[in-house]
């Protein structure tokens, strides 16, 4: 519910010698979105946290009105209109900002009047979706986890007993009548598609990871060399590249693996006639997360993204996507995007999904080589 605050009385202050900055530089020196809305819902200001928050530079978010971004049912036209009829500070939380420009969820905004201009109303935003995110990956490091002690404890209580019953089986073929060999086949058949699995699931052990600084755009080349010789021979891949990013913090093999599964993933989704997936990347300045065990934050700005325009993924799976055994593959074992979520972790990275139908994308926010690191890996001489 939209909530109205009063404007509260102002003592005036005694006079410095130094003058206050413009409500540009304090606008700028924010490190959440802010924006200044003139009375006719065009932008006149956005300091680079909003540039970011809106993914349009400023003289691109100068030449449009918000109602280009946003229709017009949202919330936040309805609290400018608040702000503008009260001449008072006004708030709103939870806001979902959706359209086919923008998908951000969990948005608390706060606008004020700026009486300067009159009409116009500065606008800052705080993006929940980032909590939010951090939130999850620390639920799908969680189930990786769990999966990783499931996967000990099958190795150790399954296989044996299933190498016994495919032997017995073997032996059974031998003296058996034909129907019934095609049961012991049956058997065997069954024996090794578990073992299989338990396989599989041995990758989430808490092995270490070796890693290094990576350029990322020689793997998704790679990947894309795989894809379209192979899987998404018929599918169009678009790429777009920001040539200027830094080497990434990861391990190359895992990089591939994490990459070849989000692709396989789209070509599998998308309609084998008109189906594209786009692979981008980019720099983003915002997210940090804290190192288990320390006090320090790794910042995580590269960014890789494998979008598609497939039909969505069904609301009722999101949030337990990463999740072991979540799938909506007939057929499917739901461990791909577990171990997707695991491998990223390992890369001390984040992972996340935005999907809407005709428009899903699989984000990896990854860290760059510590300071002071050569491109081969080795610590540079500071004597």
């Amino acid at each position: 519910m939209n909530s109205v605050t009063a404007r509260a009385r102002v003592t005036p202050l005694p006079a410095r010698s130094t003058p206050l900055p413009d409500f540009a530089a304090i606008l700028a020196a924010l490190p959440m979105p802010a924006v200044v809305i003139d009375a006719e819902d065009r932008f006149r200001y956005a300091n680079q946290a909003a540039e970011l928050f809106f993914q349009l530079s400023f003289a691109s978010l100068a030449m449009v009105r918000l109602g280009d971004l946003l229709p017009p049912d949202s919330r936040l036209f309805a609290l400018l209109d608040q702000v503008r009829q009260h001449e008072a500070p006004v708030s709103d939380h939870d806001l979902t900002l959706d359209s086919p420009r923008l998908n951000r969820r969990g948005v608390a905004a706060h606008g004020a009047p700026l009486p300067e201009m009159p009409g116009a109303v500065v606008l800052t935003l705080q993006d929940g979706s980032t909590a939010q995110m951090m939130n999850r990956q620390l639920n799908f490091l969680g189930a990786a986890r769990g999966t990783s002690a499931m996967a000990e404890m099958l190795a150790h209580e399954v296989k044996n007993p299933l190498s016994g019953i495919r032997g017995a089986a073997q032996l059974l073929e031998q003296g058996a009548s034909e129907p019934d060999r095609e049961l012991c086949q049956l058997i065997q058949d069954e024996a090794d598609r578990i073992r299989n699995l338990v396989d599989r699931m041995d990758m989430f052990s808490d092995r270490p990871v070796e890693l290094a600084p990576v350029n990322i755009h020689q793997v998704l080349d790679h990947v894309r060399r795989v894809a379209q010789t192979g899987f998404a021979a018929h599918l169009r891949i678009v790429e777009e590249y920001d040539p200027s990013l830094p080497p990434v913090w990861g391990n190359r093999d895992q990089l591939v693996q994490i990459l070849l599964n989000l692709v396989k993933n789209a070509a599998e989704a998308v309609d084998p006639l008109g189906g594209e997936i786009v692979l981008a990347t980019a720099y983003h300045h915002g997210v940090r997360i804290a190192v288990p065990g320390s006090k320090e934050r790794v910042h995580v700005p590269l960014q890789v993204i494998v979008r598609d325009n497939g039909p969505g993924i069904p609301e009722a799976v999101r949030a337990t996507l990463f999740e072991p055994f979540v799938t909506t593959k007939r057929g499917g074992q739901g461990l791909g995007l577990a171990l997707v979520a695991k491998l990223v972790a390992d890369q001390g990275g984040l992972i996340e999904c935005d999907s809407r139908p005709g428009r899903t994308s699989f984000r990896l926010s990854l860290a760059m080589p510590p300071a002071g690191l050569r491109l081969d890996g080795k610590q540079m001489d500071r004597s």
